[in-house]
């Protein structure tokens, strides 16, 4: 016992120090990184806008009925008819597609999000200088 403990400690050892090191750095740069999220520089997303909360919501009651409330996922094609629906920004007539935008193109709690919700997940709503909005996550690369 005595030996697998050490043997294992050793090699456990060389990780956590490994991670520890690239979480605290990842802390200090984005406040969320240690998840390994936050370092991708590209981020593919579709995304609803309205201006008024109430509206929003509406918008994300129908997609937690639909999937969220389920636990599945909302998939893009249905994602993309609400934001056709529901969004009054010009990207709703794509169904919200935003394309692949690089870390600093969008403003400050919508990059956060954006860059923190996993591929394939549907963000709560959240506000931003331009008004509320929801994203759906679809891709990260570097």
């Amino acid at each position: 016992m005595g030996k697998d403990a050490k043997g294992g400690g050793k090699g456990k050892g060389k990780q956590a120090g490994g991670s520890d090191e690239a979480s605290s750095k990842g802390k200090g740069k984005a406040g969320k990184a240690a998840d390994g999220l936050g370092t991708c520089t590209y981020v593919k997303a579709r995304h609803v806008l309205c201006e008024k909360q109430g509206k929003i919501n509406e918008a994300y009651k129908k997609l937690q009925d639909g999937w969220l409330s389920n636990g599945d996922k909302v998939p893009p094609a249905e994602f993309a008819k609400i934001a056709a629906e529901y969004s009054e920004c010009p990207s709703g007539k794509k169904g919200g597609d935003l394309g692949w935008f690089p870390r600093g193109k969008m403003a400050g709690p919508f990059q956060d999000v954006a860059f923190n919700t996993p591929v394939g997940v549907t963000s709560a709503p959240f506000k931003s200088t331009h008004g509320y909005h929801i994203i759906l996550s679809e891709g990260r690369k570097n």
